[in-house]
């Protein structure tokens, strides 16, 4: 037994195989969020076909969910922060599970947007959520690489669920991709409660009434000495919140990574939630209006593959500004108007790099930037408040196109949250983001 701060000893020491099975844990439950996003554009042509809506009804259908995520990034992230980020990450996975099999049985428009709503909701308490979890499992020198690492679990969700889901759609109805949905989020439920325990960081902040042991038994289990008594705290453990992150010395960080963040999703989500109709409406089939988006996320995994690793080196600002401005180009280039199959997969491909990995990279960022009071909470605010630009994409899209404004136009016009994001991004203070020096020698 010894005296020494777990947390001293996590920051400092080679990451072990039961970090690594929490962080591959983390890496799944996001995997969730990109599969979700798959999930309705691949249902959305069957969906447009059965109930006969217009591209403007569809840009609502298709933007529901992420209505959903904002309220739950920003609520659950805070309770996460009160009660443990693990409790609230099953409570989310549960949600998820109903909302999924509930969307198969939809039998109009109102009642699916109704439980895709509800299905977001889930899905943002469990992305606030494990941000920081994987924050707090992780040791100094790989976390921004390891938060990175997390948000590449969007794409592999989106690449394997839709080659599952392409399979699906060639037997059965639009219904059958929210029960594979359900299924699979039930799958995670006994893997978390197993190999997911609470992070030690909130465990020693908090202090529940069984601290010390739960502790040591994480202790353990990452191959570490257990400790004597709980270390003391330098601040308030209670402190955190909505009004710390609006304190004197978060205002700054708060705003700029929330309006970066929004800026940005609505160019990522007006490629994501729109690429397999845009592709149908040129003449493909349904088929291969996903084959194009599950390349869009091979470049998008690809990308954040890419970037979590270039984080080991450079700094992470840096890169993602390099990945917005990348990205408003090539979405540019995306609305040109590409008639062959290959062109178009090639051109989504390089999209999906730099717009999904400029957003992995933010997450990186938030993670860094956010004291552990309110590490999940911050970084719930800024989803939960920039997943509104996920909703609003879709849906200015779909007036647009409705009122018979062409793609490069269209284009063009979302293209223009990326730059925006670029800019929000180069005002941050640079004495919270720039981490090269922090992670040295584990």
């Amino acid at each position: 037994m010894n005296m020494v701060d777990p947390r001293e000893t996590i920051a400092h020491s080679p990451m072990s195989r039961f970090q690594i099975t929490a962080i591959f844990l983390c890496v799944c439950l996001n995997a969730l969020d990109g599969f979700d996003v798959l999930s309705i554009s691949f249902a959305a042509p069957g969906i447009a076909h059965d109930w006969n809506i217009t591209r403007a009804g569809l840009g609502i259908v298709l933007s529901i969910e992420l209505i959903g995520m904002s309220f739950g990034s920003l609520f659950l992230g805070q309770i996460a922060d009160r009660i443990g980020r693990r409790p609230t990450i099953i409570f989310c996975l549960v949600f998820m599970a109903l909302g999924m099999f509930f969307a198969a049985t939809a039998t109009s428009i109102a009642i699916l947007c109704v439980y895709r709503f509800l299905t977001g909701i889930g899905i943002g308490g469990v992305l606030a959520s494990i941000n920081a979890m994987a924050a707090e499992y992780s040791n100094k020198k790989r976390r921004p690489m390891v938060v990175a690492t997390i948000a590449t679990g969007y794409s592999f969700g989106a690449i394997i669920g839709g080659a599952i889901v392409s399979i699906l759609m060639s037997y059965f109805t639009w219904r059958s991709v929210f029960v594979f949905g359900g299924v699979a989020t039930v799958a995670l439920i006994p893997l978390i409660l197993l190999y997911l325990p609470e992070s030690i960081e909130y465990l020693i902040r908090k202090r529940p009434a069984n601290a010390l042991i739960r502790i040591n038994t994480t202790l353990k289990r990452m191959g570490h000495e257990a400790i004597t008594a709980l270390p003391e705290l330098s601040e308030d453990p209670q402190a955190g919140g909505i009004r710390q992150l609006f304190s004197a010395s978060l205002i700054r960080l708060t705003i700029l990574l929330t309006v970066a963040y929004f800026a940005h999703i609505m160019t990522f989500y007006f490629i994501l939630k729109w690429l397999p109709k845009i592709v149908f409406d040129m003449g493909f089939s349904h088929s291969l209006a996903g084959t194009v988006l599950v390349w869009a996320n091979v470049g998008g995994a690809v990308g954040s593959i890419v970037l979590s690793l270039l984080t080991q080196k450079f700094a992470t600002r840096g890169l993602v500004v390099g990945a917005m401005l990348i990205a408003a180009v090539m979405v540019i280039i995306f609305g040109a108007g590409w008639t062959t199959l290959i062109q178009l997969a090639v051109v989504s491909a390089l999209a999906g790099f730099f717009t999904n990995s400029a957003i992995v990279g933010t997450y990186a960022l938030m993670a860094h930037s956010f004291p552990v009071e309110v590490r999940a909470g911050g970084t719930g605010f800024v989803i939960g408040v920039g997943r509104a630009g996920s909703a609003l994409g879709p849906v200015i899209a779909g007036f647009l196109f409705s009122a018979g404004v062409s793609l490069q136009v269209v284009a063009i016009v979302m293209a223009m949250g990326s730059l925006v994001a670029a800019l929000a991004l180069l005002a941050l203070p640079a004495a919270r983001i720039d981490t090269r020096a922090e992670y040295k020698g584990v």
